[in-house]
């Protein structure tokens, strides 16, 4: 074997000893919490149960507050959902623009695009633009806000995924007769499949995992989204860590599963976007 092939052996072996004990050691341990007893639980120790309760423990947070937990589901995939594809839509639009289009307004636009990922949100004036708008405590408001704070990402993606688009076949499309918006929508729109997969399943992570916002900007248990079950049930039932990992838990599976389906996608269109851009 040689010295070339034992260091990638070596590296390989380290990465995967990291990925062991950064996701795989956490993740055993909040399905062991997630299948004790209250008492057990509650020591918080990484040990396996006593007495197995993961199949009791899990009826007992499905069928708790009423059915929160359901109606946190069916409240963050509207709000994942709405959010995610009006923030393809438009973060699509916008980069074709800065990528093709040049003016002496493109560094000021490309100023507030950075800005978006720089600056942080400022809390208390979204929420009295939402009060003057009548959009707070309502989903709409909420999914402006999720595609607002997403969207200066999307916009560098697509823009670095526009730039290896030659302009050629724009000036073909107008050739031929297609306007601007059939020129987007009919030829360059099927050509950004993979930096599109890549925009819905990082945003659709990054939305469903939201905490702050919908704390901050959907009160209310009917507003509940599933990463505020988790505050609300901590607050009410501080005792049961048993019932407050099997949420954690319930809520984990989702996004591991979008990046156990889709991390080929997610790579292609990062890479395809990065090489050239």
């Amino acid at each position: 074997m040689t010295a070339r092939r034992v260091r990638a052996w070596i590296v390989g072996s380290a990465a995967i000893l990291v990925s062991v004990v950064v996701f795989l050691v956490p993740f055993a341990f909040v399905v062991l919490q997630a299948a004790k007893t209250p008492a057990e639980a509650s020591d918080l120790k990484f040990s396996l149960p006593r007495s197995w309760q993961f199949f009791q423990n899990l009826v007992a947070v499905l069928q708790s507050g009423d059915g929160l937990i359901w109606r946190a589901f069916i409240n963050s995939a509207v709000l994942t959902v709405a959010s995610v594809a009006l923030m393809a839509i438009v973060a699509a639009m916008a980069g074709y623009v800065l990528a093709r289009k040049r003016s002496k307004w493109g560094p000021t636009v490309n100023f507030f695009v950075m800005a978006g990922l720089i600056v942080p949100p400022a809390v208390v004036p979204t929420i009295w633009v939402l009060q003057a708008l009548g959009l707070f405590k309502t989903m709409p408001g909420m999914i402006l806000i999720e595609t607002t704070f997403g969207l200066s990402i999307c916009i560098l993606l697509f823009r670095a995924f526009f730039n290896t688009v030659p302009t050629e076949l724009d000036e073909a499309a107008i050739i031929d007769g297609a306007g601007r918006v059939r020129l987007f929508f009919q030829v360059i729109l099927p050509l950004l499949r993979p930096v599109i997969v890549t925009v819905i399943v990082v945003q659709s992570v990054f939305v469903f995992n939201d905490f702050a916002g919908p704390l901050y900007f959907l009160p209310g248990t009917d507003n509940a989204t599933v990463q505020t079950t988790l505050y609300t049930f901590a607050g009410q039932n501080l005792s049961y860590y048993n019932l407050l990992f099997m949420d954690i838990l319930l809520i984990t599976i989702p996004p591991l599963v979008a990046f156990i389906f889709f991390n080929r996608q997610i790579v292609a269109g990062m890479t395809s976007g990065a090489i050239k851009g």
